[in-house]
């Protein structure tokens, strides 16, 4: 498991696992956790080599707790098994070239193909998946970071998993390019779109492509109360490596501005840390957006304690630097102070690439709820960044499905429609678990289905349909 603290093997068993069938990873829909047959999960009691069809039907994952069903099979391709098994049929997308073979055409015309721009796991999802369809398309991928595979959903968990930053990092870039047979652009920003003229306009030059995939994602939402030179911004793992040390040398004070999907993890996760946590938010009771009052009352509960002191319906107005710590001001005129001030008030998209390229935006970039193509010809986006009918899904489980259908699409090679579908939701939350199927709506009734001292279950129904389950504990 990528989050487990693995334990060595001992020479028998690394004998077992040296002469075994290939390894799968299995990913969970609701984490994005992947659980690979040959670390195991020595930390839930699966030792190294344990097959996902042995795992007990009880077992749940280490991380959200979902259920082993909510597991599926994440495809890592080898380029050498992919040469070696194709045939004669080659993609629509690939370009004649007089002499050598198509991976040296890659090699000296990297930009025609399938480019795609972005290096989370919306982008590296897609490369994978056009690459098990066509093991010759070169492919580009261009990214503003080293493009580290990471393990991104953990990093609200590290202290309550006991999970050092570093093992966050499940491949390097450069390893996982030369797996798929990628060219890698590192530390390069995309900077302008003609998609007439097929070009992407980047700080490293101009590219050329016959396809573009957008995978951008989503960067932390900008605020002038809460400036950036005074408050962290915690997205991605060098952000939070760097928070991290500055949390180091004792327990802090810190600050959390947001009280949603984030907000609550970080806050739960430094608390059980030793960290003292003040969270804020303009909400009456934390993950106000869905959570219902009783559920709320549940979390608040659980969270006694812990060192968290949640207060609600508050408005920010300013921060400023106070001696050694930060001063942050409401607009009611409370005046709080603490060693670090956390904003999580939510995640927006970068309007500036699809502004560049005419590309239709409606609260992100908008696509085709099947194909997943933009408004522009041969471009198309997944994950963080698209809204379908101006509704964001920025969850784990849809990108392995986009990245797919797009892969389908671009290559010609088992197309398959995207299925837009209600995310399973799992609040990391250690001190009390959250687990919500479905889409709470505005107009929805909550009803409770059962309560005890333990666990609370309840459903949201819009008339006689049921909109969305909730089980708190």
């Amino acid at each position: 498991m990528s989050a487990a603290t693995s334990k060595a093997a001992t020479p028998e068993a690394a004998a077992v696992l040296a002469g075994a069938p290939p390894w799968l990873v299995y990913i969970c829909n609701a984490c994005g956790l992947l659980y690979d047959e040959r670390e195991g999960d020595p930390d839930s009691g699966l030792a190294p080599g344990t097959r996902f069809s042995d795992i007990p039907d009880d077992w749940a994952c280490p991380l959200c707790g979902v259920a082993k069903s909510d597991f599926v099979l994440y495809e890592a391709v080898d380029i050498r098994a992919q040469r070696m098994q194709a045939d004669a049929s080659r993609s629509p997308i690939r370009q004649p070239a007089a002499g050598g073979n198509a991976r040296r055409r890659g090699a000296r015309n990297a930009g025609v193909g399938v480019v795609i721009v972005g290096a989370g796991r919306a982008g590296w999802q897609t490369a994978a998946a056009v690459r098990q369809r066509d093991p010759d398309v070169p492919i580009t991928l261009v990214t503003n970071c080293n493009g580290n595979v990471n393990d991104k959903p953990l990093l609200s968990v590290v202290h309550a998993k006991a999970i050092s930053p570093a093992r966050l990092i499940r491949e390097r870039g450069s390893d996982a390019a030369a797996r798929l047979n990628v060219r890698l652009m590192q530390l390069t920003h995309a900077v302008g779109l003609s998609p007439q003229a097929h070009q992407l306009r980047t700080t490293r030059g101009t590219l050329h492509y016959t396809k573009l995939v957008i995978a951008l994602g989503a960067r932390p939402r900008a605020s002038a109360a809460l400036p950036a030179s005074l408050c962290w911004r915690i997205n991605h793992l060098d952000a939070y490596q760097r928070l991290r040390s500055a949390l180091e040398g004792g327990p802090r004070q810190v600050l959390i501005v947001g009280a949603g999907l984030v907000g609550c993890e970080l806050a739960n996760d430094l608390a059980l840390a030793g960290h003292r946590i003040t969270l804020l938010d303009a909400g009456a009771t934390p993950l106000s957006a869905w959570l219902p009052a009783a559920a709320a009352a549940r979390l608040l509960h659980a969270w006694r304690s812990l060192p968290i002191t949640f207060i609600g319906n508050v408005q920010v107005a300013g921060v400023s630097a106070h001696l050694d710590q930060k001063r942050l001001t409401t607009l009611s005129g409370a005046v709080f102070v603490a060693d670090h001030i956390v904003g999580a008030t939510g995640i927006d998209v970068d309007p500036a690439l699809a502004a560049s390229g005419g590309l239709a935006w409606n609260n992100g970039i908008a696509v085709d709820g099947l194909t997943l193509a933009t408004s522009a010809p041969d471009v198309f986006a997944l994950g963080d960044c698209i809204t379908i009918d101006g509704a964001a899904s920025r969850y784990i489980e849809p990108i392995g499905r986009q990245a797919h259908a797009i892969a389908g699409a671009i290559t010609g090679i088992d197309p398959a429609p995207y299925a837009l579908r209600a995310s399973p939701l799992r609040v990391k939350t250690s001190s009390c678990g959250l687990q919500l199927d479905g889409m709470p709506a505005a107009e929805g009734a909550w009803r409770t289905e059962a309560s005890d001292g333990s666990t609370l279950r309840m459903t949201q129904w819009v008339g006689e349909r049921m909109q969305a389950s909730l089980i708190v504990g």
